[in-house]
Formats: C-alpha cells, structure tokens, sequence
C-alpha cells in the first residue's frame, strides 16, 4: 500500500518531463517488456485481455496521468480514484444484475458527499476538470475490475503484463494525435534520469512489485483480510504528496477524505462484520 499510495507522486514526477499520453505509454512498454517473454500468456479469450489493457491503459491511467498533470495535486487524486469501488457495484448491478445492498448505498452517500466537498473547494491546483477526469479514471478502472472477474483465478501479474500489448498502441496513438511528435521528441530527449526512473518504477515497482505482493498475499490470507489495507492507498497517497511535494492539508481535506474512506470502509468492512455478528448470534432453530 506503501508502493501504491506514494506512486501518485512519482506520477507527478514523470508528467512534469513526459506528456501525460507518453508517460501512460512508456508505463505499459516498460511493464510489457522484457516480461512478456518469461511469463506465460493467461489461459484466458484475447478478447478479455484486450478489454481489459484498453479500459486499464488508455482509459483509467491516460485519464489519470492527464489529470495529475495540472488540474488536479496527487493526493486528492489518489483519494478520488478509490470511487471506483462504487462505480463497480453499480456496474455490476447494471451488468450482472448484482443486488445492490443497503449499505452499499449509504457508503455511495458518504463518497459523494466527500467529493462535492472537493468539487466546492477547487482552485488553481484542483480544478472541477480534474475531478471530472479522475472520476472518468476510476469509471474505466471498474470496468477493468468487471473484465477481470471474467478471468477467475487468473496469475494477476502475467495477466497485466499480458494485458498491456493492448494498453501501450492505442496510448502511443493518443499521444502522437493529441500531444504531437514535437512534444514526444522533445519529451524523450529533454528528460532527466528522474523522470525516465519514475516511468520504470511505474512498471516494476507499481506493477510487478505490487501485484506479485497482492497476488501472494490473496493465495495466503482470505480476501476479507486483504481487501481493506487498500485503504491505506489514499493516506499514504495524500501524506506521501504533503511531505514530497508540499501539497497543503487543509482542514476540508481532511473532512472530504473522512466522508470518502468512512464510505469505503461501509462498503469493505460492513459485509465481514456482519459475517462475525451472524457467527456469534446464529439464527434460533
């Protein structure tokens, strides 16, 4: 979680040399090669691997890098992006027709208020475009999430390194057409030694580091145990970018943060609570 939350930072570090297009392109070359040739391709249809490099690659990280560069700080976008966990609830209850659970919505609720206290307090440094964008990010981020629920019991780290041959030409694509072959030039060549570190961290630290670890600890513990340290993403994600980059915490802050984990944690905790109540008062004969 460490890993994971500090990485918005890194994000920043690597939009402020690279177009954002680029560097989400150059995060998926790096994490492609060379693993694609020692890990074996997932035993699942291609058309689930591109689905998901798509809605991952050019959806969730072209839309969060473009975010990061300018219209909103690292922190609240690494607090933003978990609305994901609601977007997925909704989606699968739009798609495989998942009852949503009461508490569900009252997690929703809080999330929503949390982030119209962001959309209330935007500035120079978070614009409402910027919480657009990271909102649209954590949409294609659920979407990867539905994808991958077709692919049960798939090695995670071979499946996103699989899937991004289908992440890094649509982004290389997007790039020359938005960003222009001026700006990839002049981003490749005018670099310094940091910005070309944080691309690869993206790949081997956020990416084989991160899901190798998730991956072992889900084989090891129950989900239920795994699933709420993610948690942890956004505080190490707004303090790493308060210490690094001396993004303010004001007190709104705090309270937009409060609203949105107190949702995410209804919505991850709710359901083992209610699983330890029901084993210790079970139902009388």
């Amino acid at each position: 979680m460490v890993v994971w939350g500090t990485n918005f930072v890194v994000i920043h570090i690597g939009v402020e040399h690279f177009p954002p297009l680029l560097f989400a392109c150059l995060r998926f070359a790096f994490t492609l090669l060379p693993a694609v040739f020692f890990l074996k391709r997932p035993a699942v249809p291609w058309s689930n691997l591109a689905a998901y490099g798509l809605l991952i690659g050019a959806g969730q990280f072209g839309l969060l890098y473009i975010a990061i560069k300018g219209f909103i700080t690292p922190g609240l976008a690494s607090l933003v992006v978990q609305s994901q966990v609601f977007f997925t609830i909704l989606l699968a209850a739009a798609i495989t027709r998942e009852r949503v659970q009461p508490f569900q919505f009252v997690g929703l609720v809080l999330a929503c208020i949390g982030i119209a206290v962001i959309l209330w307090h935007t500035d120079g440094n978070t614009t409402p475009l910027g919480v657009a964008l990271i909102l649209g990010a954590a949409l294609c981020w659920s979407g990867g999430n539905i994808v991958v629920r077709g692919a049960p019991g798939v090695d995670m780290l071979a499946y996103v390194v699989w899937t991004s041959l289908f992440a890094v030409p649509p982004l290389f694509i997007l790039s020359w057409l938005v960003e222009g072959w001026p700006a990839i030039r002049h981003g490749v060549a005018g670099a310094p030694l940091s910005a070309w570190a944080a691309a690869i961290w993206q790949a081997v630290g956020n990416v084989m580091f991160g899901y190798a670890v998730w991956g072992w600890l889900l084989s090891r513990y129950t989900a239920a145990t795994v699933a709420p340290t993610a948690l942890l993403v956004p505080v190490f994600g707004m303090g790493a970018a308060a210490i690094w980059l001396g993004e303010p915490l004001p007190g709104w802050k705090f309270l937009a943060g409060g609203l949105v984990l107190a949702g995410l944690c209804i919505n991850i905790l709710w359901p083992k609570f209610a699983a330890i109540r029901a084993a210790r008062h079970p139902p009388a004969a």
